[in-house]
Formats: C-alpha cells, structure tokens, sequence
C-alpha cells in the first residue's frame, strides 16, 4: 500500500470516528430487573411486592 493512500485511509478512519461519537444514540440503556421492580415500586407505594415463602 504505497504512502499517500495509507495515509487517506487512516485520515477517513479518524473522520469515521469522530462523527460515530457526535451521532445520537441508538440505544437507550439497559435497565435490569431489579432496577425496573424498584422503580415500579418507588412509582406505585401501594403496590409493593413482597415474595412469600
């Protein structure tokens, strides 16, 4: 690969980055189970869940 196209190469690769980080995000985050229980929870007192045993 001869000088001059290595260096475009590398100049494109460094553009390519830079405008994946500036992007929005696809994805939200995820949330585990957990997490959403407590939430729930935190939103509806009433409705606590308790396990039984």
């Amino acid at each position: 690969m001869n000088r001059r196209k290595k260096i475009k190469q590398l100049l494109e690769a460094h553009a390519k980055k830079a405008n994946a980080k500036l992007a929005p995000k696809k994805k939200s985050t995820y949330i585990s189970k957990a997490d959403r229980l407590k939430l729930a929870a935190e939103a509806n007192p009433e409705a606590t869940i308790t396990p039984e045993n």
